[in-house]
């Protein structure tokens, strides 16, 4: 998971955040108001979710992640409508120049196909049978594994070591949701990872606390 989306610990895309603006708007142009709706229906009528969602986010082209956050939803929203076959391959720049004029044609409408996943309720929050494998207090480590083509395990906590700190009560798989291949709940564990664990002995001190899934951890060596 090395592409651009995962860029924690990383100065070669935005370097050291700005302050945040108590003032700013959440919409700069009223574009992005219209965007952020059309991802949200892009989801809905595509049959995705949120982990394909974020999966789309993270398939956008690196310019195009790079201009903008609601540029990076709408490049998704599109992404979620070719999977689906709502949206053919081309249609979108097809139609964008026949608004400026040119004489082109559009490509047919596909038949439109959603993924087979069924829901197995409502947000992400599920029931687990077996008991957690670690408990507060417990070191582990971060798997290093090549990571699935979604995960939520960010690459700079792949390997390092830290401690549970606080159990989450169990949610759907990302890895596997994103692909549509299951649900598959876990327990989720708050990790606290040292600064100089992560990022060296020239770390400032403190520390970093990451959301983890089960199948992300093992029990430190």
């Amino acid at each position: 998971m090395a592409r651009v989306h995962d860029m924690g610990g990383r100065t070669r895309y935005f370097g050291p955040l700005p302050p945040i603006d108590p003032d700013e708007p959440v919409f700069h142009e009223v574009w992005e108001a219209r965007t952020f709706a059309l991802a949200l229906l892009a989801n809905r009528v595509s049959g995705a979710n949120l982990h394909a969602f974020r999966h789309a986010i993270e398939r956008v082209p690196e310019e195009e992640y790079l201009s903008g956050y609601y540029q990076r939803w709408l490049a998704s929203a599109e992404l979620l409508l070719l999977d689906s076959g709502i949206l053919a391959p081309g249609a979108v720049e097809a139609r964008a120049r026949r608004l400026q004029g040119e004489e082109v044609g559009e490509p047919p409408v596909p038949e439109p196909h959603k993924p087979g996943m069924p829901s197995g309720g409502p947000g992400n929050l599920r029931t687990v049978e077996a008991a957690p494998a670690f408990a507060v207090g417990d070191p582990v480590t971060a798997r290093a594994d090549e990571p699935a083509p979604h995960t939520r395990l960010p690459g700079y906590a792949r390997g390092r070591t830290g401690t549970v700190v606080a159990l989450r009560p169990a949610q759907v798989f990302p890895d596997t949701a994103a692909q549509f291949t299951g649900e598959n709940p876990q327990h989720v564990y708050e990790v606290r990872f040292d600064a100089r664990e992560l990022w060296g002995a020239d770390a400032e001190p403190g520390s970093v606390t990451v959301d983890l899934y089960e199948s992300y951890l093992e029990r430190a060596r």
